[in-house]
């Protein structure tokens, strides 16, 4: 696909190769790779917070990351301890870039649908409008807005960013305690605000919003998209 403007200029993309890329991946990650691509996953620490988060896209045997382009060292670092002797490559892959268009396009967000749509392909110019739009519809990425939460409070599993019958990821025992317990006491949520408060994580103060993390009971002024007002149904009837 060709379009203008619709480079994520702030992110980048990893290519891994050699044998059996998926099996390694997979039983890293939070999400299920074996199955239709692109997946939205964590890179969890083994107490189940959040390190990396990033897309999956598949080409060919080849597996490759769509991730915060200032985390893209880091990553790739974590990954290579894990790949022990594997025969496998891991490194930028300076010819791609993340794209996205709120309108037009192949593959939908798979996060949310109302994000709009996003591919890879050769560099092109400057997106506009991406962080207002996934800030209003409450979705939060990146390790400044996640940070080092535990996966479940920054939305994964409303996101679609785990996979709770793969088996074996790294954090996967406290993940899915949590699940099980329905125990996700706080949420990553996106408040209206000129003025950063405690709970603040990020502020964006071009956008007069915010990033908070906060109790799923002190939850007054937050934006609540349809996605997260389901998520806390349960927990207002408790």
């Amino acid at each position: 696909m060709s379009m203008a403007a619709t480079t994520l200029a702030d992110r980048a993309v990893i290519r891994l190769s050699g044998e059996d890329v998926r099996g390694f991946v997979q039983g890293l990650v939070t999400s299920d790779v074996t199955r239709e691509l692109p997946v939205w996953a964590g890179l969890l620490s083994p107490q189940g917070k959040c390190l990396f988060d990033f897309f999956v896209w598949a080409d060919g045997d080849d597996l490759l990351l769509d991730c915060e382009a200032d985390a893209a060292d880091d990553l790739i670092k974590r990954l290579t301890i894990y790949r022990l002797r594997r025969p496998i490559r891991i490194e930028r892959d300076p010819s791609l870039a993340a794209h996205w268009s709120k309108e037009a396009g192949d593959t939908a967000d798979p996060r949310l649908a109302e994000l709009g749509y996003r591919w890879l392909g050769p560099v092109d110019e400057p997106a506009s409008g991406w962080l207002a739009h996934r800030l209003r519809l409450g979705v939060c990425e990146g390790r400044a807005e996640l940070g080092d939460l535990l996966w479940l409070e920054c939305n994964a599993a409303e996101l679609n960013g785990v996979s709770f019958s793969k088996g074996c990821f790294v954090g996967q025992e406290n993940t899915a305690r949590m699940n099980w317990r329905q125990k996700v006491n706080r949420r990553l949520v996106v408040v209206e605000t000129d003025t950063p408060g405690p709970r603040t994580r990020v502020h964006y103060p071009e956008l007069g919003l915010a990033v908070e993390h906060r109790r799923v009971d002190d939850l007054d002024g937050t934006l609540r998209p349809k996605w997260l007002a389901a998520a806390l149904e349960p927990s207002a009837s408790e």
